[in-house]
């Protein structure tokens, strides 16, 4: 039996010390997108796990939608992921 590697690194190393690896990233069939699913992703493209687009391509997310969540995240924190919190981040 022969395991087939995928591109990148097997885990990386977060800023926090722990240790993430593809297994922690949500299904490819996601359909419902909850903050923490979310913050799973976007640790996952900043730590160096997933590159953008394919990140983009695996979850069928547009690059600008995978950059706002990127860009929020880094801004507010896992909170800013969160619909129903989108008011209060929003820029006027």
């Amino acid at each position: 039996m022969y395991i087939k590697k995928g591109k990148g690194p097997l885990f990386v190393t977060l800023n926090d010390g722990s240790k993430m690896s593809r297994a922690d990233l949500p299904p490819p069939q996601t359909h419902r997108w909850v903050a923490s699913r979310k913050a799973r992703v976007v640790k996952a493209v900043e730590a160096g796990l997933l590159e953008n687009a394919e990140a983009c391509e695996i979850y069928g997310l547009s690059d600008e939608e995978l950059t706002d969540w990127c860009d929020k995240a880094r801004k507010h924190g896992e909170a800013a992921l969160k619909t129903t919190s989108v008011q209060k981040y929003r820029q006027p």
